[in-house]
Formats: structure tokens, C-alpha cells, sequence
């Protein structure tokens, strides 16, 4: 029996997403193993969304963690996560949730990114209505173009944010998104270059604080570059459960995949064409086809998919029948995760468990 098939699959209704807990433990503790210090790790939680997943790196001995909703952010105040940073800046309402988090949950240390110096005022504004301090990092644009302040103007913001008694200036988050080369000479020149812009808006404005700047960095791409690297927290967040997408693009990295979905045969066209229930509704439909790769079976082409359905034709007539089953790697997994409410659970190739998706909503409490 292959590692992906599961001996009670007649008990899982389809679609479905599989999580393996033997290989996101074999994840966590290689992650673990690829920096020198445990508290070098910050990973990103934006992939698994789930708090037994969170709880896991927790037993490991992962203390500090990253994620991009307020929802998350509680997600693992719930578990107690002692450090949690919203890699997000807070604008409109959110900037009081964060306060209600803060203030609701006083045992886990939050914090924020800032770009913006109109924010980091309200930020300060809304924070000192409850005698409280926002601690802040601030958000370089090192190439991605997606958001964070530009370097040349970094030390400006500094400058105010330090100016602001309910702020606390942490650090420095340098994300490299845009850092997907599969070559790894050329990943590690192009990580290394956006690491020096967060360098040197360290160095201009060091001389203006008491204490070392924090730098969060990296995702999972990068993640073996800035695993070298002292003094500096990484933050991967695929690594967790991986997806074929990161498994084709950066085969030196030893990941494996963790979650795999199920899929059946719901109807067959003729000889060569068959349809599967996998529509966009079931796997993340933001890249061209092919988004998924099938474990049992070679020759397959997905002709069409659409909110319910997926119609895929084999190269040889095929032997399918209404109901036969299908394991499949998504391409992406994080926005994958999201589409579900609940995650079967696998030990030893049987499911025992379900775990919910608890920050698949858009808020829990606040």
C-alpha cells in the first residue's frame, strides 16, 4: 500500500482533504533541524489555519509565529502561542480588533507591521484609548511590489513611529515573495539581495534605538538561504504540509507532501473521459491547469473544470467506474486548506480524527 492510500476510505465522503500527522511531524522537526536555533523559527500559519496543526509546532518547541488575519492571530492566542506577529498592516476596524486581542488576551505578546505613518498614528491613537503599546515592525518592499514601505523612505517612518508613546518599534519584516527561482545559486543571490535593503535601513537607524531590530524574513522558498543566517527569525509557512507546486519548483528542499485530497468518479463520458467531483469549489483555482497531480493514476489531462466538477481524459482508454477513488496533490495547498471547514486526519494510513479549520472564517470572537 502507497503512504497516500488509507485502508477506512469508504468512510470519507468526497471531497476531501487528508492531512497525514506522521509527515507534519517529519516536516516540523526538518524545519526544526535547518536553523541553529529553535528560536530562529517564526513560521507562518496562513497554510494549515488549523489549531492542532499549530498545536503540534507548539510540542516541538516553536514559540513565535506568523499570520496574515486577526481570526488567525486568535487561532493561536486560543492555544496560548506565547508570540504572534499579524503579518498584515491593520487599516479600518481591524486596528480595534487587534487592540480587542491584545486586551483579551494578555499571556500571548502581538504585534503588527506598519508602512504607512497615517496608520502607525491611528495605531498609537487607538492603543492609548486603553493605556496600552502596539508593538510594530515595520514592512520593507524588498522587490515584490505587493506591500511594505519603500527602503530609501523606511528611516522617516522609524523616525515617527519612534516619536508615538503607544508604539514600540520591534523590527524589521523583509519578505521575499517574489523569490521563486528553482535554480538555487540564482534563489540564493536573489534572497541575499532583498535581505541587504532590510540591511541597510538597519543601518540607518540603529543609532535611534535602545535595542537590536528584530528581523522576520523569508517564506518557504527561501526559507534554506535565511536558515543560515544568525540573529535573524525565519517564517515559512508551506513547509508545514507542502503541495506539489513547491515540490516541482524547489526540489532541493526535503519537505514532504502532508495533505493530499480525495477524490471519486462521479460520471463517465466514454472510453477516454471521465468526471471527478474536484471543482474549484475543492482545490485553489488561482493557477492554469494542471492544479492538481495525481498519485494513482499516469495519463490523465484535465479538460475542464467547474464549480463541482472536474473532467479529466486519459491517454489510453481507461478502466474508471462511478465511484472508484482518486488521491491528488493540490499545487497550492494554502488556499486549498481554506476551501474546507473540516480536515480528515490520518495516522498510519487510517483516518482517526477530524480537525476544523478554525481560522477558515473571517473572525472567531472579535
Amino acid at each position: 500500500m502507497n503512504w497516500y492510500q488509507i485502508k477506512n476510505i469508504d468512510s470519507i465522503d468526497s471531497p476531501a482533504l487528508l492531512l497525514y500527522e506522521e509527515r507534519i511531524k517529519q516536516n516540523i522537526q526538518l524545519a526544526i533541524q535547518m536553523v541553529d536555533d529553535i528560536s530562529c523559527l517564526r513560521p507562518h500559519v496562513k497554510t494549515n489555519k488549523t489549531a492542532e496543526v499549530c498545536s503540534l509546532m507548539l510540542k516541538a518547541g516553536i514559540t513565535k509565529f506568523k499570520c496574515a488575519t486577526i481570526a488567525e492571530a486568535e487561532m493561536l492566542a486560543l492555544i496560548n502561542a506565547p508570540d504572534v506577529l499579524l503579518a498584515y498592516q491593520p487599516v479600518g476596524p481591524k486596528i480595534k480588533r487587534l487592540l480587542q486581542l491584545v486586551q483579551q488576551y494578555p499571556t500571548t505578546k502581538f504585534s503588527c507591521l506598519v508602512d504607512d505613518a497615517t496608520i502607525a498614528e491611528t495605531i498609537n491613537i487607538v492603543f492609548a484609548t486603553a493605556d496600552l503599546t502596539a508593538c510594530v515592525f515595520i514592512d520593507i518592499n524588498a522587490g515584490m511590489n505587493r506591500t511594505g514601505i519603500q527602503p530609501a523612505a523606511a528611516a522617516d517612518l522609524a523616525k515617527i513611529i519612534l516619536q508615538h508613546c503607544n508604539l514600540e518599534l520591534k523590527g524589521l519584516h523583509v519578505y521575499d515573495g517574489d523569490v521563486t527561482d528553482t535554480d538555487v545559486v540564482i534563489r540564493r543571490q536573489n534572497a541575499d539581495a532583498a535581505f541587504e535593503k532590510g540591511l541597510l535601513v538597519a543601518d540607518q537607524i540603529k543609532s535611534y534605538l535602545s535595542t537590536p531590530l528584530i528581523f522576520v524574513v523569508g517564506g518557504s522558498p527561501s526559507f534554506p538561504v535565511h536558515a543560515k543566517r544568525k540573529d535573524v527569525e525565519c517564517s515559512p509557512g508551506t513547509f508545514v504540509l507542502w503541495d506539489w507546486g513547491y515540490s516541482t519548483l524547489f526540489p532541493d528542499q526535503d519537505f514532504v507532501v502532508a495533505a493530499v485530497l480525495v477524490t471519486r468518479v462521479i460520471s463517465i463520458i466514454d472510453d477516454c473521459t471521465f468526471c471527478l467531483d474536484l471543482g474549484h469549489k475543492s482545490v485553489a483555482a488561482e493557477n492554469p491547469q494542471p492544479r492538481v497531480y495525481f498519485l494513482n493514476a499516469t495519463g490523465l489531462t484535465i479538460i475542464g473544470q467547474s464549480e463541482e466538477h472536474m473532467v479529466v481524459k486519459s491517454a489510453e482508454p481507461h478502466t474508471a467506474k462511478v465511484g472508484d477513488v482518486f488521491y491528488a496533490i493540490p499545487w497550492h495547498i494554502c488556499p486549498t486548506v481554506a476551501l474546507y471547514e473540516k480536515l480528515q486526519v490520518a495516522q498510519q494510513q487510517v483516518i482517526t480524527t477530524t480537525w476544523k479549520v478554525a481560522a477558515r472564517d473571517r473572525s472567531i470572537t472579535f
